[in-house]
């Protein structure tokens, strides 16, 4: 788990001064404290900021050539079957312990592309074929490890930060603003791949291989992707579940193989109860960090306790009272490279900054609601899906009549034309009327249109399996952006067995129930159910979250106010500013109707904005 950063031009151009480069590679010192190298040739210059995790001798450095050395590259993430592919290509003279070696070796034996395909883990890989001069980007099938490029004239910048590609010297010259994806961060508050907020800086999308010539993209392949049609095999059954329990054996197996110390998170819910009960059976010292908030509607540390207690594990618990996470903010915007709204990553930056004293790896349970039907909106979307085969302009007066007199309980089918935008509508923190005014004039990318087209499902099932696939590639992507930026701005890995490829796959097989039997990740739960008691299973999960609409009237409020009324709003040409501050000026006056969400992705914009844009 690391930082790279890489520059590639087409052999015409310069280079960045090695100061220049220098000082861009420090930037994700946070992600890679343990060695830094760089290495130059004539049109390339990659540089790596290592976080040792496997091999921890020198032999594990990066950047790496092939044995060959036809092909140059750098590699953030963790490869979990490198041991099985070593044995199926019979590598040999391997001089180190680590993956990177083994993928080192498999592009001389077998090609990039057809590595990237062998590959089970979580990774971002930059090489250079020598022979051909292509370069090339690849980033994991879950969109796990960040991958952002900078097109310029002088040539390609690939970095595991935003911020290292919009700063560098190649893009920042050229940087405007795409007011579209303004507006998804505003909605979603986070940026969707392929885009950024900036025109000539993208991300690399999940599965994705990309190659570049010069600075030219010459090929552009989905390399693994998981279809938004349903191929079931399994039914949700106890049967299903035994063979799940033992593929995430398997899995486990896997992701604790490590140099260093491990552990897991464990909270209250279901997910990362499971991952902690298969790491314990497969690692009897296995430690687990839960968080504990002082305010006892949020706090769900008892409920995990017993899940400890249950397991026989060894729990340390992390108080967060507000104090401390306040303390920490700034440290955190220090370190957030990209504008990002979820307030939820402020806890998991604590707790993670409490787990690395002692580990360097930790288990997480990300990914088990959107793969095994963990939220209410897919069954609640479903159940209602008949109103829009009704045309809108009739569906209307007829929902307000039957609302009226209490026949049906849901507006949706009154205010959405189509079952794509309410499921927009369920995944934004503001209001989409508030949206638009907010950011006149504006409407979403084509590529998030595109990612949220769901009217073509036939049936109840294959609604419920687009809506996953939906939640796969959008709400996860937020999710997974949190953990990494949290986790690695404290040098910590975070591992995500769920999203092990032989997991996803499985899942994505996996014909749900969901509306008979109305439970949410029947399979996970019984599957957890062989390690402890169905009554702590069904216990009410709080969240990780804090009480930030507290925060916002308390302790956050001058700095917010500072930031909002203050400092020359970034973006503005795009924004209605006056709208925004009079809804921020109703929010603390308790009227009017921005939210707490609102009000946090406002404010995280403009501290990223002056802390990373205007310095």
């Amino acid at each position: 788990m690391c930082g790279f950063l890489a520059e590639f031009n087409d052999k015409t151009r310069s280079l960045s001064s090695r100061e220049q480069f220098l000082s861009l590679l420090e930037l994700s010192h946070h992600r890679g404290p343990d060695d830094t190298q760089i290495e130059k040739g004539q049109n390339f210059q990659f540089g790596f900021n290592r976080l040792s995790i496997l091999d921890l001798s020198a032999n594990g450095n990066q950047p790496k050539y092939s044995p060959s050395r036809r092909y140059t590259l750098v590699f953030n993430g963790e490869i979990y079957n490198f041991k099985t592919l070593t044995d199926t290509y019979g590598l040999k003279n391997l001089k180190s312990t680590s993956d990177t070696e083994v993928i080192a070796h498999l592009f001389d034996e077998i090609g990039v592309e057809a590595t990237i395909k062998e590959l089970n883990g979580m990774f971002a890989i930059a090489v250079i074929d020598q022979k051909t001069n292509l370069f090339s980007l690849a980033r994991d099938f879950a969109g796990i490890k960040p991958l952002f490029y900078g097109l310029g004239e002088n040539g390609i910048v690939a970095a595991s930060q935003f911020d290292q590609a919009f700063k560098h010297p190649w893009i920042k010259q050229h940087l405007e603003l795409r007011p579209e994806i303004v507006k998804e961060y505003f909605g979603f508050g986070y940026m969707q791949a392929p885009n950024t907020i900036y025109d000539n800086v993208f991300q690399v999308n999940p599965g994705e291989l990309i190659t570049f010539k010069g600075n030219k993209c010459v090929s552009n392949k989905q390399l693994v992707t998981f279809p938004k049609s349903l191929n079931a095999t399994y039914k949700e059954t106890s049967h299903t579940s035994k063979l799940y329990n033992t593929l995430l054996d398997r899995v486990l197996k896997r992701q604790l193989i490590s140099d260093v110390p491990i552990a897991s998170f464990l909270s209250g819910g279901i997910d990362s109860p499971l991952i902690t009960a298969h790491a314990k059976a497969n690692k009897d010292d296995i430690e687990a960090f839960t968080l504990k908030v002082a305010n006892t509607d949020l706090d769900e540390s008892d409920i995990a306790t017993e899940y400890a207690t249950e397991l026989s594990i060894n729990q340390e618990i992390i108080k967060a009272n507000p104090s401390d996470i306040l303390e920490e903010m700034e440290d955190f915007f220090d370190k957030c490279p990209e504008p990002f709204g979820d307030y939820s990553s402020l806890p998991t930056y604590l707790i993670s900054k409490h787990a690395v004293k002692n580990h360097k790896v930790m288990l997480s349970g990300d990914g088990g609601d959107e793969l095994f039907y963990g939220y209410p909106r897919f069954s609640h979307i479903a159940k209602n899906r008949v109103w829009f085969k009704i045309p809108f302009k009739l569906r209307r007066p007829l929902v307000s009549f039957l609302k009226k007199y209490k026949v049906i309980t849901t507006p949706a089918p009154y205010y959405y034309e189509t079952i794509s935008e309410w499921q927009v509508a369920k995944n934004l923190q503001v209001f989409p009327d508030i949206l638009d005014k907010l950011v006149p004039n504006t409407s979403f990318s084509n590529e998030l249109k595109s990612l949220y087209q769901l009217d073509g499902s036939k049936s109840k099932k294959t609604l419920l399996h687009a809506l996953r696939h939906n939640e796969f590639y959008a709400h996860m992507q937020r999710v997974l952006i949190k953990v990494d930026r949290a986790s690695m701005a404290n040098s910590l890995e975070v591992r995500v067995p769920f999203l092990d490829k032989e997991s996803i796959d499985f899942s994505w097989q996996l014909e749900s129930d969901l509306l008979k039997h109305n439970t949410l990740k029947k399979v996970l739960k019984e599957c957890l159910g062989h390690y402890v008691p169905e009554s702590l299973i069904n216990m009410k999960k709080m969240g990780f979250t804090v009480p930030l609409e507290d925060w916002l009237h308390n302790e956050l409020k001058e700095d917010v106010w500072h930031h909002i009324f203050e400092i020359p709003f970034y973006g503005a040409e795009f924004l209605d500013v006056n709208y925004l501050k009079s809804g921020v000026k109703n929010f603390y006056n308790s009227k009017g109707p921005f939210s707490s969400w609102s009000i946090w992705h406002i404010y995280a914009w403009q501290k990223w904005a002056v802390k990373h844009v205007k310095t």
